[in-house]
């Protein structure tokens, strides 16, 4: 049977009337015939008070049954309704008495409403009713948009028609007020190489200036003028979850206060990036679908609270490296805990510290395992330790391979880094090494790298 054939279920043929059916025969007048064996058709008379059909033939032919009358004599009647009123109210009294549930073993009756329900055998996941998505979106929007802020960016040049140095705006970016009196949080990348950055806050056009930055965490906050301004309100990152509503705001391309809407798709993403002059760390990324753009760089991700979960930062583009970089619904933010903790040190100190092990690595691969011949064949190879560095306190040498930081398997010189910027300055971590035909793990207490020599 081929795919567009049906299949058919094979039907009984219904017999003309089943039982229970009224089937209404054709009256007929004239008398019924009988048929005895030998084939010859009799006819008989029938009289009486109750005629029946006495037709006895094997043919197709019908017969008609006049109607049965049945007469009753007045002791038959009165005997039959003096039994129906006996058995009648036994019958009342039995319901009433089951019915009030006096009974013993009988229930009272319930209204089909109130009728327990039955229990399933698992527990069911129950998801509490709220407020529609629509609803929390218009909430979160009305409530966050006026700390999100646009971030014009001008950098000054030379006009060969006129021979003059002018300033011209080459792009935009987002921040994000985290203190009334005007401390705006973004990333180093919006604010990098900027002659002049013009923050719009609501309608007004401020002049803002650099208070610091972080290129190794692409953090930067910067100042406008002291007022009052709508500062956002802070959330906690640490305990996202995957799937939890968030909501992206922005100004992708130059569109002041846009907002989109995801959640979250995954946690502790890291990356390494090379800047324009220095190597980025990137550690502990929330992913998330909420469209992100370029314009919404410094911009907030807040939950469904309205509160800041993280900072707009990076997108996964299709375009890679050719072409103006689009969404493709994989975009990162900075997790708000550390985000806010590096923007503290810079408010407070003009500069944030890290943690840092004190070595310089270089990847261990197949080929470089085989023109070696090192005993591995991925790993960081320590080729320098630097002096009074919390590597050198821990015993580790020029030569080994580490293979494992904390719990994390350590396979090139990306993963040293994003591994220790997981960790805290004074934090003790479990380093494993190759070292020649052995293997050891030694213990290193992290450092600052404020006190790097």
């Amino acid at each position: 049977m081929s795919d567009n054939e049906q299949f058919t279920k094979p039907v009984t043929p219904e017999p003309d009337g089943a039982e229970g059916d009224a089937i209404s025969w054709m009256a007929d007048p004239e008398p019924h015939p009988i048929q005895e064996a030998s084939g010859a058709v009799m006819y008989t008379e029938v009289s009486g008070e109750l005629p029946v059909c006495d037709y006895t033939g094997e043919g197709d032919e019908p017969c008609e049954e006049p109607a049965v009358r049945k007469r009753w004599s007045s002791a038959a009647v009165v005997s039959s309704a003096a039994v129906g009123a006996v058995v009648g109210g036994l019958f009342v009294s039995v319901a009433v008495v089951w019915a009030l549930g006096l009974m013993p073993g009988s229930q009272p009756l319930r209204s089909t409403a109130s009728a327990p329900k039955p229990v399933a055998a698992t527990q069911a996941v129950t998801i509490k009713a709220g407020s529609s998505m629509a609803d929390v979106s218009e909430a979160v929007a009305a409530k966050v948009v006026p700390s999100v802020v646009n971030v014009t960016i001008s950098q000054a040049g030379y006009d060969p028609f006129s021979g003059q140095q002018v300033t011209q705006d080459v792009g935009n970016g987002s921040g994000v007020i985290i203190r009334k009196n005007g401390y705006i949080l973004t990333n180093n990348h919006v604010v990098e190489g900027a002659s002049r950055l013009v923050v719009t806050v609501g309608v007004e056009d401020l002049t803002a200036t650099v208070v610091a930055t972080d290129p190794s965490s692409d953090l930067a906050v910067i100042k406008i003028p002291d007022g009052d301004y709508p500062a956002i309100e802070p959330g906690e990152s640490k305990d996202l979850k995957v799937g939890q509503y968030v909501m992206a705001v922005g100004s992708p391309f130059g569109l002041e206060k846009t907002v989109t809407v995801g959640i979250v798709s995954a946690l502790n993403r890291s990356s390494l990036v090379s800047g324009q002059n220095d190597l980025t760390t990137y550690t502990n990324l929330i992913q998330t679908d909420a469209a992100i753009n370029p314009g919404n760089s410094g911009g907030a991700l807040v939950d469904s609270s309205g509160k800041l979960v993280g900072i707009n930062t990076l997108i996964q583009s299709p375009s890679g490296s050719v072409g103006a970089p689009q969404s493709a619904g994989i975009g990162f933010a900075i997790p708000v805990d550390f985000a806010l903790d590096i923007a503290t040190q810079l408010i407070d100190n003009g500069r944030a510290v890290h943690p840092y092990l004190g070595v310089s690595t270089e990847t261990v691969d197949e080929a470089l395992a085989t023109q070696f011949g090192l005993p591995v064949q991925s790993g960081a190879l320590v080729r320098f330790v630097q002096p009074n560095s919390p590597s050198e306190a821990a015993g580790i040498q020029r030569g080994d391979i580490i293979i494992k930081i904390g719990d994390k398997t350590i396979t090139g010189v990306d993963d040293v880094f994003t591994v220790i910027r997981e960790n805290k300055i004074g934090d003790t971590i479990p380093v494993q090494l190759v070292r020649g035909d052995t293997q050891r793990t030694v213990q290193v207490t992290l450092g600052s790298d404020a006190d790097r020599p």
